[in-house]
């Protein structure tokens, strides 16, 4: 009774923390299961089955015929939005936040409309537009889409760190002499830089990852996203499963960089 008394209590005591780990678990076991069947090695056409352990895909990853291609223009729409949206995101939130002007509220309100709008809503109103704009659907017409729908993503990234900036910083950088450019790269830049790489963060991984929006406006355009649909339908090449991997490996390396260059700031700043 006694086991059972002392169980409760540390059970009772954790219970947030169980219910955490238990939560992440349950978010990291499809990138488990991804990871595991990179290693398979498959006897018909789809990687469904565990058959036998294999490295064969790891040392080919693009023995897949166009594969590595589009992964190669996921990559750049990726890139190139993520700029595109972080720049125009970044102004867009210190004008919302720093200055007052007609409509203000309005646009406040705007600025979320696509990310609560259906990814389906948004993909024929552009594809409407691109077509009566008599745009040739491709490679710009993605790139334009993908910075449309991230823009407010990071807007409201940055939005939320530089409501938090003291602007008493600012003006002490002013009253040490400091111009106004100045100020901004050694003051207000260095504060809102988490809350920017956040935004851009989070455009990059929503455009690599984007399907709906991408199928709608893409033509003949294939980004690695419609590339896996694509194999799904005839088959799914191990390769697949090696390129999420390897995607989820970088993404969790740069978060626990990120991290641990925090941990040594903060350790430098004592």
């Amino acid at each position: 009774m006694a086991v059972f008394s002392t169980l409760f209590r540390l059970l009772r005591k954790n219970l947030v923390v169980l219910a955490g780990l238990g939560t992440l678990g349950y978010l990291l076991l499809p990138n488990v299961v991804v990871t595991v069947f990179s290693f398979n090695k498959p006897k018909g056409r789809f990687n469904y089955s565990w058959q036998e352990f294999s490295t064969d895909a790891w040392k080919d990853p693009c023995g897949v015929a166009d594969m590595c291609g589009s992964l190669s223009l996921s990559l750049r729409i990726a890139f190139w939005a993520t700029l595109g949206a972080t720049v125009l995101g970044t102004m867009i939130a210190f004008a919302l936040v720093r200055y007052r002007f007609r409509a203000r509220g309005a646009v406040n309100s705007l600025i979320f409309l696509p990310m609560a709008m259906p990814e389906v809503v948004m993909a024929a109103s552009l594809l409407t537009l691109f077509l009566n704009m008599g745009a040739q659907l491709g490679f710009w017409t993605v790139l334009i889409a993908h910075i449309m729908f991230c823009l407010s993503f990071v807007v409201t990234a940055v939005k939320a760190r530089v409501m938090s900036m003291d602007p008493r910083l600012e003006q002490a950088a002013q009253d040490l002499y400091a111009g106004p450019v100045q100020t901004f790269l050694r003051v207000t830049l260095p504060i809102a830089a988490p809350g920017i790489a956040a935004g851009a963060l989070l455009a990059f991984a929503l455009s690599f990852d984007d399907f709906i929006i991408t199928n709608f406006n893409a033509g003949s355009t294939v980004t690695f996203p419609m590339f896996v649909w694509g194999s799904a339908q005839r088959g799914t090449p191990v390769q697949i499963n090696v390129i999420g991997t390897a995607m989820f490996l970088i993404a969790v390396l740069l978060v626990v960089t990120g991290m641990l260059a925090g941990k040594r700031r903060a350790k430098k700043s004592l």
